[in-house]
């Protein structure tokens, strides 16, 4: 599942933000503390308590493929911007090689179009790719591709809390997983089942590595008031959800699941337009978690 940017945020802003995730903004620093909100958004905040309904939650748990795949059909292959920053901010896609030209198995796990990895194999062909997504469209999408090549990756439909990656995918021989703006696109009960999941394709010393939205960045906090599913967890106008992660609670999701951290921190952005006077706010959650050379089994 790839994650849309906050369809509650009014159009007129939505068009100026939409691509922040994926594109570069004129600053951004790197912390370990969440970022402290000023006087009106920790009122907004204490005074939006109401939760949506437990009917209207089942619900949109039962028809979240759905949801995702007519996310898919409105915004075709148009929505999110071709990811070029990734093997800056993850040297790992390149530097665990053991030997020049060795050719790195990588899984996307929540592909969406194929903007993170069809950019990486252009920039490196010793690269053999797994892209799975929720949205049977999304695959879709990705195998008409004309950079789409069997010999280069393997696009497959795959509920990372239903469906055993283990079907498709060799048992620890993954050296890389991504998870970019994808699990915060599930159900906070499921992401473990997520990450032990990606666990048991990963070669031991393999890595995930991972980008999501952080603690009070401004798609939660322009959330209106009946959107909240739980603690840090709304919905979108579209039936689409988003969680909104702490590095704390990352980090005990995946030391549970058997890794070991690596890197944790927040990403702290503002993107400025200058001719309308608007800056926004972007904080997002960006880590590291390896598989132990001796590790257990889950």
């Amino acid at each position: 599942m790839l994650v849309s940017m906050d369809t509650n945020i009014e159009d007129k802003d939505l068009s100026r933000i939409k691509n922040d995730c994926c594109s570069e903004a004129p600053f951004q620093k790197k912390e370990h503390q969440v970022r402290i909100l000023t006087t009106e958004e920790a009122a907004k905040l204490q005074n939006d308590r109401e939760l949506v309904s437990e009917f209207k939650q089942l619900k949109l748990e039962r028809e979240a493929q759905k949801n995702w795949d007519l996310f898919y059909k409105r915004n075709t292959t148009n929505f999110f911007k071709d990811r070029h920053w990734t093997t800056r901010e993850f040297e790992e896609l390149k530097a665990c090689r053991e030997f020049e030209g060795q050719r790195l198995t990588i899984l996307e796990a929540g592909c969406g179009v194929g903007n993170c990895f069809f950019p990486l194999l252009e920039e490196d062909p010793h690269l053999f790719v797994y892209a799975c997504d929720f949205s049977p469209r999304a695959v879709e999408f990705v195998t008409k591709n004309p950079l789409y090549s069997e010999k280069s990756c393997r696009a497959f439909q795959c509920d990372l809390t239903k469906d055993e990656l283990t079907d498709t995918i060799t048992e620890e021989s993954v050296d890389v997983a991504t998870l970019i703006f994808v699990l915060s696109a599930i159900h906070p009960d499921k992401m473990q089942i997520a990450v032990k999941n990606i666990y048991k394709v990963l070669k031991p010393g393999g890595y995930v590595l991972f980008r999501d939205y952080g603690l009070h960045d401004y798609a939660m906090l322009r959330f209106k008031s009946g959107s909240r599913l739980g603690d840090n967890f709304y919905v979108r106008q579209d039936g689409t959800r988003s969680y909104f992660f702490t590095n704390e609670y990352l980090l005990q999701l995946f030391t549970e699941a058997g890794y070991e951290e690596v890197l944790n921190e927040y990403v702290f952005r503002e993107t400025v337009n200058k001719k309308e006077g608007l800056c926004v706010p972007r904080i997002f959650v960006q880590s590291k978690f390896r598989k132990p050379q001796n590790r257990n089994t889950f």
